[in-house]
């Protein structure tokens, strides 16, 4: 829960889905609309997907015991070196670093070089005596990254009550490199049609090529060109944020008892389903027509 996700964010999440899952057995006998459901609004439901996928694994092909070594690990759905590392210092008390943005940026500014001109596998690999002079790697793996979002943050670093500061050449520069990078985004114009009927329902087709929504229910999607929306009611404009991508979206409906076989009816109030929070804020603006 969290990758891409702050803590603040995780919290009531975290703590709801632990209740219903608390443990690795009960998670892998669920199916994954209701996985979808509880983690409905945190976003990234790849994340998701792959939690349930690797409970499934874990219990059938490695008998509830998470694996003991990188390589092995990392044939779990979802994977890389970065979970991996974390996993197995966290779990095993394994000498481990997880390198995500927050330890690269503590390396970053002690060498104040920029993280691009850094091999950080190297780097741990040629100081691990020094890294690993601890008997307590698990905590070692979760201070790391805790000192990197409270400490060494990627705005305002706390420098002057900073621990390390008598060593950091970021610190004592006069010529500080920059460890934070502007967050480049795409724009995007997206057309939605909806075919509503008097019934307040929706139709919606998974026959979407939409990547971050792949696979979902969703009205149709088109990217914007001109003389498309022929037929079509506009009902509103509005901009939509998704990880790097700002979206200008034009929404468009139209009442019909006829719809494309791909598609199948569904009620804008149904609270059951899982439904992602871009598909909501299209709900919620369809539901003024009624």
């Amino acid at each position: 829960m969290l990758q891409q996700t702050q803590v603040k964010t995780v919290l009531p999440y975290f703590k709801k889905f632990t209740k219903k899952f608390p443990t690795l057995e009960s998670l892998s006998k669920s199916n994954e609309k209701q996985i979808l459901k509880m983690w409905e609004g945190l976003g990234y439901y790849r994340r998701a997907r792959n939690l349930y996928a690797c409970s499934k694994q874990i219990i059938t092909l490695y008998k509830g015991k998470l694996p003991k070594t990188l390589d092995e690990i990392k044939k779990l759905p979802g994977i890389g070196d970065y979970t991996g590392s974390a996993l197995l210092g966290l779990v095993y008390d394994q000498p481990r670093i997880a390198l995500d943005g927050n330890v690269k940026r503590i390396f970053a500014r002690n060498l104040n070089k920029k993280e691009a001109k850094i091999d950080f596998n190297k780097l741990v690999n040629s100081n691990s005596k020094m890294l690993f002079n601890t008997k307590r790697d698990a905590d070692f793996v979760e201070a790391l990254m805790e000192f990197g979002a409270l400490i060494c943050r990627p705005k305002d670093p706390k420098c002057v009550v900073c621990c390390l500061n008598k060593t950091c050449k970021y610190f004592k520069s006069s010529k500080k490199i920059r460890t934070t990078s502007k967050k480049m985004f795409k724009n995007k114009n997206y057309d939605i049609f909806c075919f509503l009927n008097k019934k307040k329902q929706i139709a919606l087709t998974k026959k979407n090529d939409f990547g971050f929504l792949k696979n979902f229910n969703l009205p149709m999607i088109k990217e914007s060109k001109e003389n498309s929306n022929r037929n079509w009611k506009l009902l509103n404009n509005y901009n939509n944020s998704i990880s790097n991508l700002k979206l200008n979206i034009n929404l468009y409906y139209k009442f019909s008892n006829k719809i494309p076989s791909e598609y199948s009816w569904h009620s804008l109030d149904d609270k059951k389903e899982f439904i992602p929070s871009f598909t909501k804020k299209i709900f919620k603006q369809i539901s003024n027509l009624f």
